[in-house]
């Protein structure tokens, strides 16, 4: 049987902070938590979006908690900002789902003179999540979701020689480096929280869209935006059918801690939620904690665990 959104159990009691929030698949995410009885935040870097979004939300879940947090992942001073005003304002989350993210940009640099690409969606959610965990780790049954890509298939590696892309950019290989580096990094959490050997304790899963219709699209290369509106009828989704797999991996009650999911379609592009395979890179232990390392070096964060 297919898994759809009617499938998730009451998150009653439940917090869960979805980063990019505000539009596609981490709206799709928020609202249907907070259909389900969680109390959503909303960590996004624009707050009237935030807000905006906010409203549509507590309109098609009346009675929800909803709250707009800011959060700009790229920016280092942001997210130690953003994670002290969490701590202080939240005293525990159950869900913490890494969904934000930019594709295929112009070369343009974060605040931290990180590539955008791999500052926001690989340094930015690794220095949010070492500040926000330990809110998870005695909560029973918390999650971190990491919202990896496809793409972390496509020209991806871990380019150790010239993370920024300063000596030439590639846009589409600099988006499969960050989204491989997601994956390497949710397997190495996932070991490190085994590794504390805490009955019903946090655990990290993984999840990707498959192909889906969002505004995540808009800096597409011409010559693959034009072949994706020619095949989009047959091989993508709406956003609510992308969220599918994070939604699964956040709540469904037998997944386990390092499964990844995505849709159950030809080449994972669109269809039900199930668990799906990577790429043999991506579960190499050398690499996992070789980028870890170098992670942490970068933005100046030590995990808890």
């Amino acid at each position: 049987m297919s898994w759809t959104e009617n499938n998730v159990p009451t998150q009653a009691g439940r917090v869960a902070v979805v980063t990019g929030a505000n539009t596609g698949l981490g709206f799709e995410t928020a609202r249907v938590l907070a259909q389900h009885g969680a109390e959503v935040v909303l960590a996004v870097r624009n707050t009237d979006k935030g807000n905006e979004a906010a409203a549509r939300i507590s309109a098609a879940a009346p009675g929800a908690t909803v709250r707009v947090h800011r959060l700009d992942l790229g920016s280092l001073a942001s997210v130690r900002e953003s994670a002290a005003e969490l701590r202080a304002s939240t005293p525990r989350v159950d869900l913490l789902i890494n969904n934000a993210g930019v594709m295929y940009p112009p070369k343009q640099t974060t605040a931290d003179g990180f590539e955008l690409q791999f500052g926001t969606n690989h340094l930015g959610h690794f220095a949010w999540t070492a500040q926000v965990l330990d809110l998870l780790l005695d909560v029973p049954d918390s999650r971190v979701v990491t919202v990896a890509s496809l793409a972390h298939r496509i020209r991806a590696a871990i380019h150790f020689d010239d993370l920024q892309w300063e000596r030439s950019y590639d846009r589409v290989a600099a988006y499969g480096q960050s989204k491989l580096a997601n994956l390497l990094f949710h397997y190495e959490l996932q070991r490190r929280l085994q590794a504390r050997g805490a009955e019903r304790g946090t655990v990290a899963i993984a999840a990707h869209p498959g192909i889906a219709d969002t505004e995540l699209m808009r800096n597409t290369p011409s010559l693959l935006q034009g072949l994706n509106n020619l095949v989009a009828p047959v091989l993508s989704h709406d956003a609510a059918h992308g969220a599918l797999p994070q939604l699964r991996a956040a709540t469904d009650p037998g997944a386990l801690g390092g499964q990844y999911y995505g849709p159950d379609g030809l080449g994972e592009r669109r269809g039900a939620a199930k668990v799906v395979a990577s790429t043999e890179q991506s579960y190499d232990l050398e690499l996992q904690r070789r980028l870890w390392a170098v992670s942490e070096e970068l933005t100046g964060v030590a995990f808890p665990v």
